[in-house]
């Protein structure tokens, strides 16, 4: 009995320490408190939910400036510091809320401004409190000793290298979005820049272009006279060109690297009397090659005979006439180098 009774005791012994401990970080010990900034954060946070207009915005400011005040007063109190810094994690956590709330927006919390700006801020802040000498009541300015501004600048230093590298990031996860056929060139003798992803040996937009494209110069050839499709292809670079461009325009209006590709048309001509036109999409943007690279598809175009349709008769024979066929890859090829010249 004494033994369960002193288990009971324990217990009830345990959970007072934890309601104490509780207590202690909720209730603070005078109205001046950190914790009275965080409840003045929630309480206006709360007031603006239901406020509209300016009115709204001027206590969700007031509500971030609570929340960033509370913040950095309570880890600071007892500092727990970066490893191999003399940054404060508060410092850290502080500076990510004033990056929040200087460039984050209603849409998006978390910009890339606010992640590339959090480091810099973070040093900036860690490094104010060596400016300012006394206590809270009874301050003045004053300039750090000549170890601490080392401290400082070598501090501040890093965490802005840090900015830039979190900003180049940024930069080029944006280059590859306006740009994807950038992913599928050779980052092999690059210093900086890794591949993570899976590589993508042919630049999809290259074969969009041509797939979109095939369709369109079939209708311009197929069953058509003769006559008319060896016009066609004496005029093929304007005519394809115009076509490509039309693709291009359609197909590649969401990409900012529509205007680095280019369509032209090579022809030439076969023994069967017939015609090879070569489709190519050019790659004018940047490449890990001098020469560039373009994708080709080629078309075999072919006289076939064809009836009229007329009454045969003995005086009139069934008449017939060439037309053109065409026959398209289905596959486009990827070459690297420079395309060959117009004949």
């Amino acid at each position: 009995m004494n033994v369960l009774f002193k288990d009971l005791l324990g217990i009830f012994k345990f959970t007072e320490d934890i309601y104490a401990r509780v207590r202690k970080i909720l209730v603070p010990s005078q109205a001046y408190a950190w914790q009275t900034f965080i409840y003045l954060s929630v309480f206006s946070g709360v007031l603006s939910y239901f406020a509209i207009g300016y009115v709204r915005d001027i206590i969700a400011i007031c509500g971030w400036l609570f929340l960033i005040a509370g913040t950095a007063w309570y880890t600071t109190d007892d500092p727990l510091r970066v490893p191999g810094t003399f940054m404060p994690v508060g410092a850290v956590i502080t500076g990510f809320l004033v990056s929040v709330f200087a460039f984050g927006n209603q849409q998006d919390v978390i910009t890339p401004r606010t992640i590339v700006l959090w480091p810099t801020i973070s040093a900036l802040i860690t490094a104010i409190p060596e400016f300012i000498e006394g206590s809270d009541t009874d301050s003045k300015a004053q300039i750090p000793k000549p170890e601490v501004r080392q401290k400082i600048i070598i501090l501040v230093a890093s965490c802005m290298i840090l900015s830039c590298w979190l900003q180049f990031y940024f930069v080029m996860d944006k280059w590859l979005q306006e740009y994807p056929s950038l992913r599928a060139d050779n980052f092999q003798r690059s210093t900086f820049v890794r591949r993570t992803d899976i590589i993508e040996k042919v630049p999809k937009n290259g074969v969009v272009i041509l797939d979109k494209l095939q369709p369109l110069v079939e209708q311009q050839i197929d069953a058509r006279p003769w006559s008319q499709v060896e016009k066609w292809l004496l005029d093929a670079r304007l005519q394809v060109g115009n076509l490509g461009n039309r693709v291009i325009d359609k197909q590649l209006a969401k990409y900012e690297e529509k205007a680095l590709w280019r369509v032209e048309p090579r022809v030439v001509n076969t023994k069967s009397g017939g015609y090879i036109l070569d489709l190519l999409s050019i790659w004018r943007g940047p490449s890990s090659s001098q020469k560039g690279y373009y994708l080709k598809k080629s078309c075999r175009i072919e006289p076939v005979a064809t009836s009229t349709k007329k009454a045969i008769t003995s005086n009139n024979p069934e008449d017939k006439i060439a037309v053109g066929e065409i026959e398209c890859d289905r596959v486009s090829k990827f070459i690297a180098g420079s395309p060959p010249p117009q004949q």
